[in-house]
């Protein structure tokens, strides 16, 4: 009989786990979990356990070493420094993939997205400025330049298939050059006083995983160990932020395959043969050790026809999305609600930081984009038009993750954080709404006139 016939019985385990696996495949489902973590946030911020749950982020860990202590932050700092070298090493890998085979990789399909990116980043900073022009609230100007990627295509994604792919990969596009330029700030602005020991140290072991590479080292750990040991640790105490040292060792990771696809295909394709003629163990759930060897074969062929990068990249992402965020969500979204009016505007950082994301990011992102389409150095993709680049330049100002953790690097008065988030929590909710407004109206416009 036909397998259709004998159709696979589900464990109750796979009752269980498949429906977690199905939303976790879904899209728009890291946004979700996001939203959620910023809702657990405020909620505990805002109840009786906030005293706890601010006192435990101030927990101290650390190491010790013949009576020395090492590394010894609060729990608060590990999360936003070791957890996010984490998520900005998925980021790095993501930028490399996209610079080398994405959508950055033809300069004439990058050039669009890259122009609206920048024009995203740098009138958000200059409306801040413009607001807050000296003194401490100065230092928050990096604040509104970024982007959430998992929030911005998550409200997208809501809408379907209504919506044209070329807009899901244009807006994917300026987020990743978003993400580039948020990290070049964050090394060039926001870091403290530099040990050049350290700093040298870092670079070498650096310099040692490129050499890898080149040597044709496809060995994870070899990158893990180097790059967890001697890249972040060094980076960490040398004062540039250590989230730059995850970028840069992403780039190190080999985004080349052992075996081209057609061999693979030769391959795969003799190891199956071969698995067929070997007489099965009858009414046995074991395999021979024949099948077991040829199974490890294919198990091979499939390592070495996959590239280091996407590998890595493929069983992060769901971490990274799953629970490292919303890790640092419930870690940094956490603000009183019960704000005096007069403190909230005592500074002009909340109003700046609403006015660079809601204002700044929509007049960056369609104006510079419009000048390239206008100047004839690009042109819109398509099933792309100015009203629904409206509406991702109003996705492109939704700012959560990014603009918060900027916020843990350029403030340390507490009255200014609060402001600050504030001003990102009013932006970005407000462009999120608009943004699905916009492009549904749009979308509704497109399926009724054609």
């Amino acid at each position: 009989m036909s397998s259709a016939q004998h159709p696979h019985k589900k464990t109750p385990i796979e009752k269980l786990v498949d429906p977690i696996q199905s939303f976790i495949q879904l899209e728009k489902s890291g946004g979700i979990v996001l939203g959620i973590s910023v809702l657990i946030a405020l909620v505990l911020a805002n109840s009786g356990w906030a005293d706890i749950y601010h006192h435990f982020l101030e927990y101290t860990l650390g190491f010790q070493w013949n009576g020395d202590t090492y590394f010894e932050f609060n729990l608060h700092h590990w999360i936003n420094d070791g957890l996010m070298a984490v998520f900005f090493f998925v980021v790095g890998l993501e930028l490399k993939r996209e610079i080398i085979a994405g959508e950055l990789s033809n300069p004439r399909n990058a050039i669009l997205p890259i122009g609206a990116a920048l024009g995203g980043m740098v009138v958000p900073a200059l409306i801040y400025v413009a607001l807050n022009p000296s003194g401490e609230a100065s230092s928050g100007w990096g604040i509104p330049m970024a982007t959430d990627i998992a929030f911005a295509l998550g409200v997208l994604h809501l809408l379907g298939r209504r919506i044209p792919l070329s807009l899901k990969i244009f807006l994917t596009a300026l987020a990743i050059v978003d993400d580039l330029g948020a990290v070049m700030v964050i090394a060039f602005f926001y870091t403290s006083e530099i040990s050049f020991w350290h700093l040298l140290i870092g670079s070498l072991v650096l310099l040692t995983m490129y050499a890898g590479n080149k040597l044709g080292v496809r060995s994870i750990f070899f990158y893990a160990i180097l790059g967890i040991g001697g890249v972040w640790s060094t980076f960490l105490l040398s004062g540039v932020h250590a989230t730059i040292a995850s970028v840069l060792v992403a780039f190190t990771i080999p985004a080349d395959v052992k075996i081209k696809e057609h061999l693979f295909i030769d391959k795969i394709q003799r190891y199956l043969d071969r698995f067929r003629n070997i007489d099965p163990t009858e009414h046995k759930p074991t395999l021979t050790g024949e099948q077991l060897h040829v199974i490890e074969k294919i198990q091979v062929a499939t390592v070495a026809a996959t590239p280091p990068l996407q590998r890595l990249e493929h069983s992060m992402h769901p971490f990274v999305t799953f629970v490292i965020i919303p890790i640092f969500a419930i870690a940094n979204a956490g603000v009183s609600l019960n704000i005096d009016l007069d403190n909230l505007f005592s500074t002009n950082v909340a109003l700046g930081i609403a006015a660079g994301l809601l204002i700044g990011k929509l007049v960056g992102v369609v104006c510079f984009s419009l000048l390239l389409i206008k100047l004839k150095i690009s042109t819109f993709p398509e099933g792309m038009n100015v009203q629904n680049l409206v509406g991702v330049g109003l996705l492109a100002a939704i700012g959560f993750t990014m603009s918060l953790f900027i916020t843990s690097l350029a403030f340390s008065n507490e009255a200014h954080i609060t402001q600050a988030k504030i001003g990102i929590f009013a932006a970005s909710i407000l462009a999120g709404v608009a943004g699905y407004i916009v492009l549904s109206r749009q979308s509704k416009k497109q399926t009724a006139t054609s």
